[in-house]
């Protein structure tokens, strides 16, 4: 077994592991310590695990040990190399073609799982395999060929049928949850608007039929909606946006430029030096959306703040994958926001809800054991549409209620009545000084906090304090809520001006009429 902390061979200016790796370090030491010889470590997005990994080549290389670490791609040798570079490994060779580092005698070994598969496989006393819930069968082959040597599997979502027969122990260090609440990953909001009804589709290896799927989502109304979604609520944040196939893909991106978003698309086939000039435009602002098929959900580390999600799936590790994209933290975007036009999140649930503690077992032939779903299926908040399975709305606070007042008799439906809460003084008052700071902070036309309090309790301010405070987030929502609104009813009027003889009515006249949102004059008193 090894020690995988070791200092004997430390690199230069090495990063400091976090708390997180560091029990992850731990962890696999207390598991290989038990006997197991095929450990699989789970780590979400942005927990780090090419420094974990590199720790744990340096141990080993530190006593002389040889190591294979496999990639997942060949796209992602390069950058693989690079990483543990940055930590001090230098005894490096790259298996791969007629790679400039190719080092037969190298310590470590950096290949693909593609390249493995047609190769001369070298000694090693360890093999770290990354992406490990994928499967592959050249893994598979060495660990029966192999019985003696350690392997490592690295994964976001180690939920694979059968992984259990190969795999022998599974650790998890970290969840999505608890790295969004350390810091470490960004807080995120779920829309899901446009949900289509993929009832009757055809389920084809555990999945929905790719073709009757691309025709759902393909709909002319649907693909349109995904781009003027994106315009209402996309705030121009830098976006993946994932597809069905490449036809689907082709059509929201030619959507997006058709509204004057610049859109790029890629997929399998597009080359190394296409992805790094559209990475670069991307990172540059020159791109706003990127529409993919799948080939943007691994190895990807992008400035993303937004994910559209067009893409239906019944696999809860697609959808994990997916979103991960998004929860990476960016100076100046450090949350994200998610819209899932897919219905993915009302389905399978929010990824932070979604957990499996143990690798499933299925043997082949044998019909996998129904994965219980997230406890409790998020569903779209009344007043915001945000969706969230808790009680109080993380977009604009609104808190959901239990139901009251049910009577239920054999063999009927009745009506369901409760009461609804009234806002107490407290918190309206809690409001009002938050609209009046706004109101202060960003030079509101007269009335302007006035109304928006009006939209919120459906009466004027009276019998308050005007003290300013600082808003929370659930008062910054709303008010985005009601700007967003004010803005798809103005474009409801323009859509009618257009229908309408110009000669019958004034466009501005009619657009003037709109309601202003939180806007306008104050009203009574």
């Amino acid at each position: 077994m090894f020690d995988l902390i070791s200092q004997s061979n430390p690199a230069p200016q090495p990063k400091e592991l976090r708390p997180h790796q560091v029990r992850a370090v731990e962890m696999i030491r207390a598991s290989l310590a038990k006997g197991n010889r095929r450990v699989v470590c789970q780590g979400p997005t942005g927990f780090g695990k090419t420094l974990t990994a590199a720790k744990i080549i340096d141990a080993a290389l530190a006593k002389q040990k040889k190591v294979i670490f496999t990639a997942p791609a060949i796209s992602l040798i390069d950058q693989t190399v690079e990483a543990f570079e940055n930590e001090g490994i230098r005894d490096i060779g790259v298996m791969q073609a007629n790679h400039p580092r190719t080092d037969r005698l190298a310590k470590l070994q950096v290949a693909s799982v593609q390249t493995l598969a047609r190769r001369e496989i070298p000694d090693a006393a360890l093999i770290l395999v990354d992406e490990c819930h994928l499967g592959f069968h050249v893994i598979h082959r060495l660990m029966d060929e192999r019985p003696d040597v350690f392997f490592i599997g690295l994964s976001a979502t180690p939920w694979a049928k059968a992984m259990g027969l190969r795999w022998q122990d599974l650790v998890i260090p970290v969840t999505i949850g608890e790295l969004i609440e350390g810091g470490w990953l960004s807080q995120f909001v779920v829309y899901a608007p446009d949900v289509p009804d993929l009832r009757g589709l055809k389920v084809q290896a555990g999945d929905f039929a790719e073709a009757q799927l691309a025709d759902v989502m393909g709909d002319a109304k649907l693909v349109g909606n995904v781009a003027q979604t994106w315009l209402a609520k996309g705030e121009d944040r830098p976006t993946l946006c994932f597809a069905v196939n490449r036809a689907h893909a082709a059509q929201l991106q030619a959507q997006f430029e058709r509204q004057g978003v610049a859109a790029a698309y890629v997929d399998g086939e597009t080359d190394a030096v296409e992805r790094q000039r559209l990475n670069r435009l991307f990172r540059e602002g020159c791109i706003k959306v990127i529409c993919s098929v799948r080939t943007m959900i691994t190895g990807v580390d992008l400035p993303v703040s937004c994910i559209i999600d067009a893409a239906p799936t019944k696999s809860e590790m697609l959808h994990v994958q997916k979103i991960g994209r998004g929860l990476r933290v960016n100076p100046g975007t450090e949350d994200c926001l998610i819209l899932d036009p897919a219905g993915n999140s009302l389905r399978l649930g929010l990824v932070t809800d979604i957990h499996h503690d143990r690798l499933d077992a299925t043997e082949k032939g044998a019909k996998q054991e129904r994965k219980p779903k997230a406890e409790k299926l998020p569903k779209p908040c009344s007043q915001c549409g945000v969706l969230h399975a808790g009680k109080v709305c993380p977009g604009c606070g609104h808190e959901r209620r239990p139901v009251a007042n049910v009577e239920a008799k054999d063999g009927e439906l009745v009506e369901v009545t409760g009461k609804k809460r009234s806002p107490t003084m407290a918190e309206k008052q809690r409001f009002w000084s938050m609209a009046l700071w706004m109101d202060r902070d960003r030079g509101w036309r007269p009335g302007r906090a006035r109304n928006l309090y009006r939209d919120r309790y459906g009466v004027w301010p009276r019998g308050l304090s005007d003290v300013p405070m600082f808003p929370d987030q659930a008062f910054f929502s709303f008010e985005k809520s009601r700007r967003i609104a004010y803005a798809k009813r103005k474009a409801a009027v323009r859509a009618e001006v257009a229908r309408q003889d110009p000669r019958s009515s004034s466009p501005a006249a009619l657009i003037r009429q709109v309601p202003e949102v939180n806007g306008g004059r104050s009203g009574g008193s």
